[in-house]
């Protein structure tokens, strides 16, 4: 039970104490050596407290309190109080630390705590082994000047953590490592490491079996494209089921070539390095030319395509890959919207950047399936996709050019009332020349 010391208490025992040594000096006639010699008394037993305080609390080693007499007995009784329920609440604290570490300890990704300034904080033992920390030698030490790549130098100094950064392990390159760092209590950031190795290999052996497979069936597919296309049908035999046999086997063969042709694009774009796009590109241009081939496409729908051209906007690119990006965005527009449609094609400066785009009047995409239409194979109706030819490898294409053009697919599409797909390149490669606009109109 904590007795809490009283003012009025400590008060009326040195009052009552003076006044009696006050009357008794009074009575003997030594008023003032006896207050002097009290005093100084008084001063002897606080002082002899103070000492046994200094020592319980910085020389000796037990936890009960020395035995006061009293104020100082209560003063006592509180600092142990304090200091017991200190204890336990250290002891809750390790416990708690304990668990935590424990918990990062048993992740299969390296962690590591930095302090606002990059210092290390903490880590797992996965760091160690990932990232060749060393604990707790490191303690202390700036995450950036352990580990030296430039990449991962400018990664935390644009303080840009959206993304997550792929690098080889400063301890082995044959290891591929997957940063991202987040923000972690008061003033401090927390970075994930992952081993992404395997991950990568697989990706790379699928890259590489749809690249070989799709070389091996290169072949095989012209030379039976072309005896079905220099088969004349009056060589078929008489019976109708030859002469739909001979149709529908080259019409798939060349749903088959196309197949193969686009899956050799996206294979190509895909192991294509970073570069830079030196390459001046002149879009409309391009788009002239693609607008000739919507009109061979356009004769059985009859769409009204109108292409709005902002002349002389030229970017820096990779000329095959923009157009095969253009081409099919235009293509799927023409194939997917019914007969006597309207479709909108632009390529207009807005807002510091080269916006291309294309607007349809057709039947329009549900929400669930918008997200996933990038998707390799993905298909939003199967039947009108055999239908019309489409492979459902087109939007894939699209996505991994643009992601090469530091650019992303936009998709705006509502059921009944059409859809527009429309990506923006930024303002450092373009070129704008003082140009009129030009305006083509196509039915």
């Amino acid at each position: 039970m904590r007795l809490l010391l009283s003012k009025r208490e400590i008060f009326s025992k040195i009052f009552l104490l003076f006044f009696l040594v006050t009357l008794l000096g009074w009575l003997v006639d030594l008023l003032f050596p006896l207050l002097f010699l009290t005093c100084l008394v008084l001063l002897g037993w606080h002082y002899k407290h103070l000492l046994m305080l200094d020592k319980w609390l910085w020389r000796d080693k037990k936890l009960s309190p020395p035995a006061g007499d009293g104020s100082w007995r209560q003063i006592y009784d509180g600092i142990y109080y304090r200091q017991r329920k200190a204890r336990k609440k250290n002891k809750e604290l390790r416990s708690l630390i304990r668990r935590f570490r424990d918990g990062a300890e048993a992740l299969p990704d390296a962690l590591v705590v930095l302090s606002n300034d990059w210092t290390i904080i903490w880590c797992n033992k996965l760091a160690q082994q990932l990232i060749g920390l060393r604990w707790p030698l490191d303690e202390r030490q700036r995450i950036d000047n352990l580990i030296r790549n430039p990449e991962f130098l400018a990664y935390v100094q644009q303080k840009q953590f959206s993304q997550a950064l792929e690098l080889s392990s400063p301890v082995n390159d044959e290891l591929t490592l997957e940063y991202r760092v987040l923000s972690y209590g008061h003033n401090q950031y927390l970075m994930i490491v992952r081993d992404i190795t395997q991950l990568k290999q697989l990706e790379q052996i699928r890259k590489d079996f749809v690249a070989n497979v799709s070389h091996e069936l290169r072949t095989p597919l012209t030379v039976l494209q072309g005896y079905l296309e220099v088969m004349e049908p009056e060589q078929l035999p008489q019976a109708a089921i030859w002469q739909k046999a001979h149709t529908v086997m080259l019409e798939q063969t060349k749903r088959m070539d196309a197949l193969v042709q686009q899956l050799l694009t996206l294979s190509r774009i895909e192991a294509a390095t970073k570069v830079q796009f030196d390459e001046k590109v002149d879009v409309p241009a391009m788009l002239a030319m693609l607008e000739q081939e919507a009109q061979s496409l356009n004769r059985e729908k009859q769409h009204q395509i109108e292409f709005l051209i902002e002349a002389g906007l030229c970017i820096n690119g990779i000329t095959d890959e923009l157009r095969s990006a253009f081409s099919n965005l235009i293509t799927n527009a023409i194939k997917y919207t019914p007969p006597g449609g309207h479709i909108k094609v632009s390529w207009q400066r807005q807002h510091h950047k080269a916006v291309f785009s294309v607007q349809d009047n057709g039947d329009g995409i549900a929400p669930q399936h918008v997200k996933r239409l990038t998707e390799r194979f993905y298909r939003v109706d199967q039947a009108r996709t055999r239908a019309t030819g489409g492979t459902g490898l087109g939007l894939a294409i699209v996505k991994h050019v643009l992601q090469r053009h530091n650019s992303k697919l936009m998709i705006f599409s509502e059921p009944k009332h059409g859809s527009t797909f429309s990506f923006s390149l930024p303002l450092e490669p373009v070129r704008e020349a003082k140009t009129p606009k030009l305006k083509i109109k196509t039915q």
